[in-house]
């Protein structure tokens, strides 16, 4: 049984040496304790339910179920449970629908250890600590409109190197209809052509490398 005067602590990361060194930053810490250690988006939700955690360090691109898939799923069976997000990419989308799905905090995994450990703290106490960094790129993306299921679509496959008439072909639709997508695509990233689309797509985590 945990001791009830520490903050409980579950990490969910997929890199074992990066998990090693936040256990080691969280178990050096008096007034903390770390409960449980998941790999994989379906291992945080078992183990969530299994631990219930005050406070979760939850990774988004991990294996078997995302980290918003996994962030979703918990939060359903816990409203109340305490989610910070520690990624490596920062796209303005991946911000955007980490805290829409109920995250009360994201850093990169580049923050400082004390001010995760502060962030931990805060969020433990009802706070929702977001970095000035993570903060404007999220105001960059509120102008922008977002794209529709069909767009996005498309723009996976032209990531994929797919012509208007191969996509055309895939998704049973005339040419013409793909340029018109394509043209509101660019205008929605703020891109002129497909290459600088891609790019800003995957800047921005809106897609993703397989």
């Amino acid at each position: 049984m945990a001791d009830a005067r520490r903050i409980t602590v579950m990490i969910v990361e997929d890199h074992f040496v990066v998990r090693a060194g936040l256990t080691a930053i969280i178990n050096s810490q008096p007034d903390m304790e770390l409960v449980a250690e998941a790999g994989n988006g379906a291992q945080a939700v078992a183990l969530f339910a299994q631990h219930e955690p005050d406070v979760t360090l939850m990774d988004l691109r991990i294996p078997v179920l995302s980290g918003i898939d996994a962030i979703a799923a918990i939060i359903k069976q816990s409203p109340r449970a305490r989610i910070i997000v520690l990624s490596t990419f920062g796209g303005d989308e991946e911000i955007f629908k980490a805290l829409q799905a109920g995250v009360r905090g994201y850093f990169l995994k580049d923050v400082k250890g004390q001010d995760l450990i502060n962030a931990i703290r805060a969020v433990h106490a009802g706070q929702r600590p977001i970095p000035a960094e993570i903060a404007s790129r999220l105001a960059e993306r509120i102008p922008r409109s977002e794209l529709s299921p069909r767009e996005l679509e498309i723009l996976r496959l032209i990531a994929k190197g797919g012509s208007n008439r191969e996509i055309a072909n895939t998704l049973a639709i005339s040419e013409g209809t793909v340029r018109v997508h394509a043209s509101n695509i660019f205008a929605k990233l703020g891109c002129s052509d497909r290459a600088q689309a891609v790019s800003e797509a995957f800047q921005r985590g809106i897609i993703h490398i397989d």
